[in-house]
């Protein structure tokens, strides 16, 4: 059984900076993993995703603030987050996928409040 845990959130206020961070119990090699947010009311979307030789995708909202990165041999991925937003509060969660199988973390607070 895979797992993934995340860990990270807190409370920051605008214009500040935290670090996402997300742990696989297994190998994330071959795998695509990303970040996700969830905001009250709203449907989960994508952050951002990083392949396993390094492409990476963004979201529009999040692009030039946001970082993405992992370490295979370790099995985690990271999101560094600056230039925060009150926008930006949402659960995240830590997604790991294949062509036909997805797993999910069980997500982390992110408040963006002054």
């Amino acid at each position: 059984q895979v797992q993934l845990v995340e860990s990270g959130g807190g409370l920051v206020q605008p214009g500040g900076s935290l670090i996402l961070s997300c742990k696989v119990s297994g190998t994330i090699f071959g795998y695509v993993m990303g970040w996700y947010r969830q905001a009250p009311g709203k449907q989960r979307e994508l952050v951002a995703r990083i392949r396993t030789d390094g492409p990476t995708n963004y979201a529009d909202s999040v692009k030039g603030r946001f970082t993405i990165s992992r370490r295979n041999a370790e099995g985690t991925v990271s999101l560094q987050m600056n230039s925060l937003k009150p926008e930006d509060t949402a659960v995240y969660y830590c997604n790991l996928q294949d062509d036909r199988r997805s797993w999910w973390g069980q997500g982390t607070q992110v408040t963006v409040s002054s």
